[in-house]
């Protein structure tokens, strides 16, 4: 079969037909679909027929694979792979970034379905490099300039009193080890020049600002990255994988479906540092991630 790539939107998203990827790719077959994960920023991967296994050996067609989680256990047996559970809560209910808290998060995030509801559970995934065009021009030259403190340990939408013993312990793991990474606001992306708005759920405030008057701009500027025509709505189909570049998007998990069982199975790709429009990288300021990921060349 002939790779066949067909766009979805128009500012993200295209269906990849015509290759097997439960088996190893050829180096064109790769290099074809990295180019239009490049271009598209998501991509639909239909009737894959893939396990565990196969799932993390597609992605280290890319490079190294991250373990699960830096703070989340995986799947026993498999150390490389996240249940992303409905009974394990709904914490992915917010737009973000994935991992954005470490120094060197994932470049892409691949998720493949196992569970579906009969309704609802949709993923969106929105283009933070369409939303950066979409800036006007003072706007983006101050967000040109900005630099913003990610973290896992930050106030939650849901206050505590409305938690219960649950949800109490899945937040107490997920913020087991605490995380604080300053990365820019406009983030180069290392393989082609775009400018993308690094922004979402984990960055809570604005280096040089205090947290009422970094909320104010990070909330302005997420607004053109959630704009509905930047934005990919995936509805979940038996036996499919999205791909997406971490890098240069952001994605939300919709809880629409009742309570009903819904598993996907996610799988990283390590990524590098990233860099703003200067060329200066991302420091650490709290919380070592060595355990979880490499750092991409």
């Amino acid at each position: 079969m002939t790779l066949q790539i067909s766009k979805i939107t128009a500012n993200i998203g295209a269906r990849v037909l015509g290759v097997d990827i439960s088996r190893p790719l050829g180096t064109e077959t790769a290099a074809a679909v990295r180019e239009a994960l490049n271009t598209h920023k998501a991509l639909v991967f239909d009737d894959v027929n893939l396990d565990d296994d196969t799932h993390q050996a597609f992605v280290r067609t890319f490079g190294e694979v991250t373990t699960a989680h830096p703070t989340v256990s995986s799947i026993d047996g498999a150390p490389n792979v996240l249940p992303v559970d409905s009974e394990r809560g709904r914490a992915a209910n917010h737009w973000h970034t994935d991992v954005t808290f470490v120094l060197n998060p994932p470049q892409a995030t691949t998720l493949r379905s196992i569970t579906i509801p009969p309704y609802g559970g949709e993923t969106l995934i929105a283009s933070s490099a369409a939303a950066y065009r979409q800036l006007p021009e003072p706007l983006r030259q101050l967000a040109d300039t900005l630099w913003a403190e990610h973290t896992n340990d930050y106030d939650y939408a849901v206050p505590d009193e409305e938690i219960d013993e649950q949800q109490a312990a899945q937040r107490a793991q997920f913020t087991s080890i605490k995380y604080r990474t300053v990365h820019p606001v406009v983030r180069v992306h290392p393989l082609t020049g775009e400018r993308g708005l690094y922004i979402g759920g984990f960055a809570q405030r604005i280096v040089g600002l205090s947290p009422s008057e970094s909320r104010r701009i990070l909330d302005l500027l997420q607004t053109y990255v959630t704009r509905p025509e930047n934005i990919l709505r995936h509805r979940w189909s038996e036996n499919q994988l999205v791909v997406f570049d971490n890098r240069i998007t952001q994605h939300y998990a919709i809880d629409n479906y009742d309570g009903r069982p819904r598993r996907l199975h996610r799988v990283t790709l390590a990524g590098d540092i990233p860099v703003g429009i200067e060329g200066k990288e991302s420091y650490s300021i709290q919380g070592d991630a060595s355990h979880y990921t490499p750092v991409a060349a």
